[in-house]
């Protein structure tokens, strides 16, 4: 999950109306003492189990350290009961754990989230896990590593509590979010378009609860001169990294505010001595966008711009590499983040729904076309400063966000067929 921002939607957006009939918990309700008293409970086993994942390096690329834990969660899983499959995801250093659990209602259920983070082979060394106060550092406390547990705790109270009210209710533990999840993006694509619903537990920074999350895509620049001798013949060469400056001046504008898209050049590569005019040259982009239509459009655009050179007799190519679809703002996504509010409301709490600029797994979860599954993110662990040295989770969040987890699964239980109807 990458650096974020949030964008608060309107509060009337829970008001929307759909055609089939969604329990919503009462308004100003009660807690369900059992249930807190469940949650409260583990809390300690929690922050225990949290503590063995911390300090166990799951970086993308660590195989050694990704079968570890994937290890624990694949046991985990079989101990409540569940059938679990591991899944190589190639190119992923890691696999998909896989666990499904039947029971005696109509609707799938589906919980997922990604158990790799951004940090290298000894960062769990260098700085273990550690409590100060109500918060919780260490490598991947946050970012993901509690949402795996929350995932597992709610499963456990779940169970203890005979809740059966759903036809199959799926767990995926990917091991490559942090990398686009080019291996496994094919299989939460797959298992989510037998889901009525999908929770994505990316951890949230506040009491929010996410309804949209931006799409990501690489914009390549490649410029293709012709080498010589920088002192004696400079004029003979083509300077790939002088025209490739020219296109980033003259792409700088591709983003467009007005539709969220955004794109920054932020990787420039060219030449390797500084007596050769360079032959090649690239840049690379990051780019954001809430419609996947912005693809195309970028694409045409920058195909345009490229046309007019500043160094004749070179080459240039631009392609836009979709890398992550977007988890689109809808009318269903809304609902049930009110669902989930009226939940915190029986805490005497609230939760906000967030639309956020990063990109997610729930972008590969949600089908804009199929009708299905609803899609909810940021169910995780609250915490910040992902992806730094800073990182946090906070403890206390761990009992209210069990709770809702297990009473989310109870109103979908409920619920009369997926919200689109």
């Amino acid at each position: 999950m990458k650096m974020r921002q949030l964008v608060p939607l309107a509060a009337a957006l829970a008001c929307a109306t759909s055609a089939t009939a969604f329990a919503q918990p009462a308004k100003a309700a009660n807690a369900d003492s059992a249930l807190l008293q469940a949650a409260q409970q583990r809390k300690d086993a929690f922050v225990k189990d949290l503590a063995t994942l911390v300090n166990i390096d799951t970086g993308t690329d660590d195989a050694n350290g990704l079968a570890k834990v994937e290890a624990i969660l694949a046991q985990r899983l079989k101990d409540l009961g569940a059938s679990v499959e591991v899944v190589a995801a190639p190119p992923a250093a890691g696999k998909a754990v896989i666990g499904k659990l039947q029971g005696t209602g109509t609707q799938n259920i589906m919980l997922m989230i990604h158990y790799d983070t951004v940090f290298g082979v000894g960062e769990a060394a260098k700085r273990p896990f550690k409590i100060t106060s109500n918060k919780a550092t260490g490598p991947g406390v946050a970012d993901a590593k509690g949402g795996a547990l929350m995932i597992l705790y709610a499963l456990e109270i779940a169970r203890e509590r005979g809740f059966k009210d759903y036809k199959t209710l799926t767990v995926l533990f990917n091991p490559d979010e942090e990398k686009s999840s080019l291996g496994s993006r094919s299989l939460i694509t797959k298992l989510s378009a037998d889901q009525d619903y999908v929770l994505v537990y990316e951890p949230p920074e506040a009491d929010v609860v996410t309804v949209a999350t931006n799409g990501i895509a690489y914009v390549h620049l490649d410029v293709k001169g012709r080498a010589s001798h920088a002192g004696s013949a400079p004029e003979a060469g083509r300077n790939a990294a002088l025209e490739l400056s020219n296109q980033i001046v003259q792409l700088k504008d591709l983003g467009d505010p007005a539709k969220g898209t955004t794109v920054n050049w932020t990787v420039v590569r060219s030449g390797e001595r500084v007596n050769i005019i360079p032959e090649a040259a690239s840049a690379t982009a990051d780019m954001r966008m809430a419609d996947v239509a912005e693809v195309q459009r970028v694409q045409a655009d920058a195909d345009k711009i490229i046309q007019k050179k500043l160094i004749a007799d070179t080459e240039v190519k631009v392609k836009v590499e979709n890398r992550r679809p977007p988890f689109s703002r809808n009318a269903d996504s809304d609902r049930l983040a009110a669902a989930a509010d009226g939940i915190y409301k029986e805490l005497g709490k609230s939760i906000k729904p967030v639309a956020m600029r990063y990109g997610t797994d729930a972008g590969f979860a949600y089908h804009p076309n199929g009708g299905k599954p609803v899609v909810l993110d940021g169910m995780g662990i609250v915490g910040d400063r992902l992806h730094s040295s800073d990182e946090w989770a906070d403890l206390d969040s761990v009992v209210p966000r069990l709770y809702l987890t297990v009473r989310m699964m109870e109103v979908m239980g409920k619920s009369k067929g997926k919200l689109a109807d």
